[in-house]
């Protein structure tokens, strides 16, 4: 009995140290088929997700389910560092020969508490090793201990890092693209400009965004549960807003050029597939089109109020259909998965921007000091504020 417990204590350390070292330390995705870290968190998200939809406020959905991301990093290091402490108790179990104050009788219970106590460095002395490998196994385990406190303070600052750099081009992206984004916006603001300079800046900034956010999911997982700061916003909504406009880009749009588009729309396609198999989304042959002919007319429309005369012939319609087809699928799996909501490619109505409102704002109309954000018949766009 003492020698399986000894195994399954080091079987049970080496798949934590394992876990704990691919999840930290290495960067890049593990394809292995069963990870202790995948585990967890499909066992604690879908039951989280459950209690979500039955929300039926968007806002205080949303708040739930900011909360998982956070939390899940605390319960996933208090999941290691139980599952190291559960291991060293079974190899001193399997050690044997420990002395106990009182003379009372050393069970496997009071040698979980020693080793809670030998790996957060309590060292109360009421239990002691008395042979070699035992206290060989206190100081090792006591290590280990310093280790982990140390991995805590790398990891956390590090994924918050990530975050912070993730959700600044998404701010920055309200003024561009609208709350929440659209591709329409986004073309409607910025494709008419000189030279198109502003479209191409924009793009060749999202290409960056992508790599980088691709980088770091596949990295640290659990940013991708990391919700953004406002309900409208989403890295996902974001990245599908890019993908959108450069696919309409592509297709065809007259007087806007494609070559930065084409870069921009590989390398957030690479994003998003490779994202959809981190958060372990499924495909659904029945997902509802997200562009119907009635939308695609308005887009036309739309953007054709506002300068822009995008293609209708039937070869731009096939080549748009072909584009939305190598990234719509993920994005929709994704957004499934982890509760967001896709942006649409145009508004049916205009609305205010994130930056246009205020909880004064109303009052300050009241009091007939204007207001860029008050309530009015007319939503007027970021080019008509200045």
């Amino acid at each position: 009995m003492q020698i399986f417990s000894a195994i399954v204590g080091i079987v049970v350390i080496f798949l934590i140290l394992l876990d704990a070292f691919e999840t930290v330390v290495l960067p890049r995705r593990v394809q292995r088929q069963f990870r202790l870290t995948a585990w967890f968190y499909r066992r604690t998200w879908r039951p989280w997700r459950a209690i979500a939809s039955h929300i039926n406020s968007p806002g205080r959905r949303e708040n739930f389910l900011g909360y998982f991301g956070p939390l899940s990093l605390i319960f996933l290091l208090a999941f290691w560092a139980f599952g190291l402490i559960f291991g060293f108790a079974l190899l001193q179990y399997g050690a044997g020969e420990h002395f106990q104050l009182g003379n009372e009788p050393i069970t496997f219970g009071a040698l979980l508490y020693h080793s809670g106590e030998t790996f957060f460095t309590l060292g109360y002395g009421d239990i002691t090793p008395t042979s070699g490998i035992a206290r060989a196994l206190a100081v090792l385990e006591a290590g280990m201990g310093f280790a982990f406190l140390g991995a805590v303070i790398g990891y956390l600052p590090t994924i918050y890092s990530s975050f912070s750099r993730r959700e600044i081009e998404i701010s920055l992206l309200d003024a561009r693209a609208g709350s929440p984004p659209s591709a329409a916006e986004l073309l409607a603001r910025l494709g008419n400009h000189p030279q198109q300079t502003g479209l191409d800046r924009v793009f060749r900034d999202w290409e960056h965004w992508a790599a980088e956010v691709l980088e770091s999911h596949l990295s640290y997982p659990a940013l991708s549960f990391f919700r953004s700061q406002h309900n409208n916003q989403s890295w996902l909504g974001a990245l599908t807003t890019i993908l959108d406009a450069t696919a309409l880009v592509i297709a065809g749009v007259d007087g806007i050029r494609l070559e930065q588009a084409k870069i921009t729309f590989a390398m957030a396609r690479h994003a998003v597939v490779d994202l959809a198999q981190v958060v372990n989304a499924r495909y659904d042959p029945h997902a509802p089109d997200r562009l119907s002919a009635a939308e695609l007319a308005q887009l036309r429309q739309s953007l054709g109020e506002r300068g822009l005369k995008v293609r209708d012939d039937g070869e731009a319609e096939a080549k748009l259909a072909r584009l939305r087809a190598q990234y719509e699928p993920y994005a929709q799996a994704i957004a499934r998965n982890l509760l967001i909501t896709l942006p649409p490619w145009v508004h049916p109505e205009r609305r205010k921007d994130n930056w246009q409102a205020g909880p004064w704002d109303r009052a300050i109309q009241a009091r007939g000091l204007g207001g860029l954000g008050g309530k009015a018949e007319h939503v007027p766009r970021i080019d008509e504020h200045f």
